[in-house]
């Protein structure tokens, strides 16, 4: 993701452990969500596998130069800690899920807050993703009349059987629905 992407800012960051020190003798915290939630421009609406919820604090597992990143995921489940994800249920549950974890329940905010015009690529909007379609809706403002808010959203599909799926949902969106061929955008290269 960070190739391409300027100031990439997923909210997470490190303090300082010892201020008093020079600046190249400096030490630093894990990485924890947060510290840079002000600049976030990249957000995870149901989780990531690398987030961790600690039950006082978001901490990102990072990679190392002893050890891989799945790795370091790995020994965290192996001592039951779970990534913070969203995956099972129906709309209302996961939306309950999301609104009890701080984070998610940022992500979910800031996409309820969502302006101008969101892209998806990837997100089918199946039938237990309702609570998307409400904080696009809500981003949407629907029958108010102001200039700052979510105009449209952009759907990528892979088949004809998603593009069909998108068009027979699309008056649930309170804004412009647009409906692009996911296969031509060239995303990782």
């Amino acid at each position: 993701m960070r190739s391409e992407i300027i100031d990439h800012v997923d909210g997470c960051g490190r303090e300082v452990l010892n201020p008093e020190e020079p600046s190249d003798e400096h030490e630093y915290s894990d990485l924890f969500w947060g510290k840079n939630k002000a600049r976030q421009n990249v957000f995870y609406l149901h989780g990531a596998l690398p987030f961790f919820d600690t039950g006082t604090t978001i901490e990102k597992e990072k990679y190392s130069v002893y050890s891989y990143l799945l790795e370091n995921i790995s020994e965290r489940m192996e001592k039951s800690e779970y990534p913070i994800f969203v995956t099972a249920g129906n709309s209302s549950q996961k939306l309950e899920h999301i609104k009890h974890n701080p984070y998610l329940n940022y992500c979910y905010e800031s996409l309820c807050d969502a302006k101008g015009s969101l892209v998806s690529f990837g997100f089918n909007f199946g039938e237990y993703d309702r609570h998307i379609i409400d904080a696009i809706n809500k981003a949407a403002k629907h029958g108010r009349k102001v200039s700052n808010r979510l105009w449209s959203v952009y759907i990528g599909v892979y088949s004809d059987a998603d593009r069909q799926h998108i068009e027979s949902i699309a008056d649930d969106f309170a804004c412009k629905v647009r409906i692009f061929d996911a296969s031509t955008v060239p995303l990782w290269s």
